[in-house]
């Protein structure tokens, strides 16, 4: 399974490299609620077909109309990007599926050899994060090194746009919850690479769209040299692998650290990667421990929805303390137990 941005560049050039017309479009900025934000991409074939998308589904089909009534030509004249607005007034807000006075600014752009979608695409496969700047009068793009994350910028000249590696998630350990975790982030569109160098777990473990490595984690880890969109998440509970990872996946840029475990088995895993192994509490406190939001979860299912919760909310920037994590939810849970508010067990 693809990034969305992936798809759309393979899908477009596949159009073009097929003689068919194609436009990209890309959300530039938005006011209101917006149905997909800044940065968004969709392209459309001259056969009307899409890929991506912009709204719910309104403004798409009348993207699509335009083309097939008006032609390219007419869309975005002499070849150039055009730039459209939808949803200006509460008549258009209201046909195109908007909020009342919502609006939503889109660049359209006609797919050409100037466009360089192919070198663009090599750099988010090869996970290079690129800035593509567009110019609105000739529509010639050039592509240089960039953020990872950011904003368009659009002015009277040219569209800037960043594009950056597809988000990853590194499991330790093959099992039950690793095969949920990593159905629920594939469905995500996280590139999901599971490592477990035991003999007896790889038997019959097996999940297409996951790569699965026998390295000893500590080798994985050093081989990737996990960035910013890479999350690290370690289920053996065996501390000779999760730490292997831990120790290297804490000095790295991952945006996601985490292990499961008790309390209990979390504390003595910090004195254990802080006497041995000589990390900072800096980097102790980047470790999330144990793994997951506290939604009172039991089945490997349910752990694995809160763990990969607790991700997808610290890649969108929700700070801790909140939500509510494991520990603290499993301390006033068990206050409550106490006093017979709640059972005694309670898990992730």
């Amino acid at each position: 399974m693809e990034d969305l941005d992936t798809l759309v560049l393979r899908t477009a050039l596949d159009w073009h490299a097929a003689s068919q017309p194609v436009v990209v479009v890309t959300v530039t900025r938005t006011w209101g609620s917006p149905p997909r934000p800044p940065g968004s991409l969709m392209a459309i074939s001259g056969r009307g077909e899409t890929a991506g998308s912009v709204s719910g589904g309104c403004i798409e089909d009348d993207l699509v109309r335009r083309l097939r009534e008006e032609g390219l030509d007419a869309v975005c004249a002499g070849g150039r990007p055009a730039t459209l607005r939808y949803g200006i007034s509460a008549d258009q807000a209201h046909r195109f599926g908007l909020p009342c006075g919502g609006t939503v600014e889109l660049v359209l752009e006609p797919v050409a050899a100037h466009s360089r979608l192919p070198e663009l695409l090599q750099a988010c496969l090869q996970r290079r994060s690129t800035e593509r700047r567009l110019d609105l009068r000739s529509g010639a793009v050039a592509l240089q090194p960039g953020r990872r994350d950011g904003l368009p910028v659009l002015t009277d000249d040219a569209l800037v746009t960043h594009f950056g590696p597809r988000h990853r998630l590194i499991v330790i350990g093959a099992g039950d919850l690793s095969r949920c975790l990593s159905q629920m982030a594939l469905s995500l569109n996280f590139e999901v690479i599971v490592c477990d160098p035991r003999e007896a777990q790889h038997a019959g473990w097996s999940l297409d769209g996951v790569t699965l490595s026998r390295e000893m984690p500590d080798d994985l880890i050093l081989r990737l040299q996990p960035d910013a969109r890479t999350a690290v998440v370690a289920l053996t509970h065996d501390p000779k692998l999760d730490d292997l990872a831990l120790i290297d996946a804490l000095q790295s840029e991952a945006f996601y650290v985490g292990a499961i475990g008790s309390r209990q088995h979390t504390a003595l895993r910090r004195d254990r990667l802080r006497e041995h192994f000589g990390l900072d509490e800096a980097e102790l406190d980047r470790l999330h421990g144990p793994a997951g939001l506290y939604i009172g979860s039991k089945t490997p299912a349910e752990i694995a929805l809160s763990i990969l919760a607790e991700v997808v909310a610290v890649k969108n920037g929700i700070a801790r303390p909140a939500p509510r994590a494991v520990a603290e939810g499993k301390a006033v849970s068990e206050g409550l137990a106490g006093s017979g508010g709640l059972p005694s067990i309670c898990a992730v």
